[in-house]
């Protein structure tokens, strides 16, 4: 059986190690604030918190990572005193983080240069996905190499899909944001619609869930939008983020959607003194009822 580092307990991650845990794989956890909840919840789990970075990668096979941007995994992974030093040789690293190609392809060149095996494998589910092992992992890198890590990431994912040479996967996963991003704009105006028709919205969402516009947005989002549920699956920073990098990727490509999409979240994210960007992307809905002129 190998042995697993986790590195990165925070929504995401600590549900993906955690289902790890349950299927019965060694794995050992470790995060930048160690007194997180999510931490707490991957060691209930049967994650095994490991004391420092160090001693979470030095016996793994497969040193697993899910962290914020791009900076952190360099500093996670090639920093001083990172995972690469630490790691035994010819461990396979698995970045789950959405960081774009160009980052991907660095961050495998120097990891390969270093006698380790990489794969970018960015996912799309948000927190529901991560939890119960459904998510889409959408990986880039050698065959032999995704073949190695298919097991385990059948463990936390559904659909799991060889793109192509490392950074394919954060391609895949871009295009999936664009879309990501167009469909929350889409549900809040559907839902402001209904609104403006008397129409009981919960309506709205059951009956247009079953036709051509249906999406994982509408059906997860959008009763949490009407619950005024706005906590975090996947928040509106990392969106911001996400955003940030498809329109580095974009070069002359004209994305019209992806910027309104981020001036909408923009605007949220600077609401509460600045604290919306904590908020679920679902909180995109406060944009339309607060800030957007009639």
């Amino acid at each position: 059986m190998a042995e697993i580092a986790f590195l990165g307990l925070g929504v995401m991650g600590s549900a993906m190690a955690a289902n790890l845990a349950r299927s019965g794989a060694t794995v050992r956890g470790w995060n930048r604030t160690p007194d997180r909840p999510t931490v707490a919840q991957a060691a209930a789990a049967g994650v095994t918190i490991a004391p420092d970075l160090a001693a979470a990668v030095a016996e793994a096979d497969l040193v697993f990572s899910c962290l914020g941007d791009v900076p952190d995994v360099q500093q996670v992974l090639l920093g001083a005193g990172g995972a690469a030093t630490a790691a035994r040789t010819g461990a396979l690293f698995v970045d789950f983080t959405t960081i774009g190609s160009v980052a991907a392809i660095e961050l495998g060149t120097a990891l390969r240069s270093l006698g380790f095996g990489f794969l970018d494998a960015p996912v799309s589910g948000g927190d529901v996905g991560a939890q119960r092992g459904t998510l889409t992992i959408m990986v880039g890198g050698e065959l032999a190499d995704f073949e190695r890590s298919r097991p385990w990431l059948a463990l936390m994912g559904q659909t799991i899909r060889h793109c192509g040479p490392i950074g394919s996967g954060q391609a895949v996963k871009l295009c999936n944001q664009v879309l990501a991003a167009g469909h929350m704009l889409a549900l809040c105006e559907a839902l402001q619609l209904a609104a403006a028709q008397d129409l009981d919205p919960q309506l709205v969402i059951e009956v247009c869930s079953t036709g051509a516009a249906g999406s994982w947005a509408l059906a997860n989002l959008g009763p949490k939008i009407l619950a005024e549920d706005l906590a975090p699956g996947f928040a509106i920073a990392h969106m911001q983020k996400d955003l940030r990098l498809v329109t580095e990727a974009a070069g002359h490509c004209a994305l019209p959607v992806t910027e309104l999409a981020n001036q909408i979240f923009q605007r949220v994210s600077a609401l509460d003194d600045g604290q919306g960007a904590q908020q679920g992307t679902q909180a995109a809905i406060r944009a339309y009822k607060t800030t957007i002129p009639k």
